[in-house]
């Protein structure tokens, strides 16, 4: 099968990934075989690509935003069958005993296992999957349309959880890519209220067309204090700004996996009033099914850019420059 595979981390300008063949994986007794459709470029990939991520196991297909065909299934397999659509996300396996995986919280599994980060991911022509991280895609969604869903989607829907923004309430969203964009669509069928901030002019103007009442850039003060808000930017230093925007008693949910230095607080002008900072770690499974009927029922229609699976490097280097409106796609 044809494969983008990361030997080295480095700066993606150097072009890091390349194309490969590789065996079809077998799948174990639980999982099951995937022939891919589509896989979203996420800013997660960017991170592992660049080695911003400690211990990425090496080589290895990034990738965990897959959408595709289960073509085989293991012995132990119960509830999928040859044909059916899943999707496959960054959480792709937990020890199930520990005192987080038993009390809701798999996303906190010190054992936990990633797609495209410790086992090879989308970036190829087949993946495999165990049957209880694989999520049936709703019809309702192209290929396209679902595979920005499975972690753009997911990570948005649980930040939003986290900053316990409430329907009808003001709602600040901080960088406006893959993610901000679906949630976004989210916030708005909640009735909230959507200010962005964002450094982008092309990235301002997607939010004002998805129903955004004030744009600014990405350090300008809302015209309101705001309930909740989200960072989606890997930029430390707009913690501060973020936290001065909020009402008191506003959550600040961080959602990036990755993100550079924060700085030193005023604790009176940016943390009293029990403003809350939340990081958001992954997702639960939960949090995927719980996505994914929502967006059915909305229907959220994400803004895709396609790019064919041996221009991974470029459909990268264009995220990391931020040169495209919502997210992107490899076609496979």
């Amino acid at each position: 099968m044809k494969a983008m595979v990361l030997s080295r981390t480095g700066n993606v300008s150097g072009n890091r990934l390349e194309l490969h063949d590789r065996s079809i994986p077998e799948p174990g007794s639980r999982q099951v075989l995937v022939k891919v459709h589509v896989c979203g470029v996420c800013r997660t990939d960017l991170h592992v690509v660049e080695g911003e991520l400690p211990h990425v196991t090496l080589p290895l297909i990034p990738g965990h935003q897959a959408v595709g065909t289960v073509v085989r299934i293991g012995t132990a397999v119960r509830d999928l069958r040859e044909g059916d659509r899943i999707g496959i996300a960054w959480l792709q396996g937990t020890c199930n005993l520990c005192e987080f995986c038993t009390t809701g919280r798999e996303n906190l599994c010190e054992a936990a296992q990633f797609t495209g980060y410790q086992v090879d991911g989308g970036y190829a022509e087949y993946a495999v999957v165990p049957e209880r991280f694989a999520y049936p895609i709703p019809p309702i969604f192209s290929d396209d349309e679902a595979a920005p869903l499975l972690c753009a989607g997911i990570i948005g829907y649980r930040a939003l959880r986290l900053s316990s923004i409430k329907p009808g309430q003001r709602l600040g969203l901080y960088g406006f890519g893959a993610s901000a964009h679906i949630a976004i669509q989210i916030a708005r069928h909640w009735g909230c209220q959507v200010y962005v901030s964002s450094l982008k002019t092309e990235h301002q103007q997607l939010a004002k067309q998805l129903g955004a009442i004030w744009v600014g850039g990405a350090t300008d003060t809302p015209p309101d204090k705001l309930h909740g808000s989200i960072i989606f930017a890997p930029a430390g230093e707009l913690v501060p700004p973020a936290l001065r925007a909020l009402e008191r008693g506003g959550t600040l949910a961080l959602a990036g996996i990755h993100m550079s230095p924060i700085p030193s607080l005023d604790y009176d002008r940016e943390v009293f009033g029990e403003r809350v900072i939340r990081s958001v770690t992954a997702n639960t499974r939960q949090d995927g099914i719980d996505l994914l009927r929502e967006a059915a029922a909305i229907p959220i229609k994400p803004h895709t850019v396609r790019f064919p699976l041996e221009d991974a490097n470029r459909a990268l280097q264009a995220l990391k420059a931020g040169s495209f409106q919502g997210a992107a796609v490899l076609t496979i």
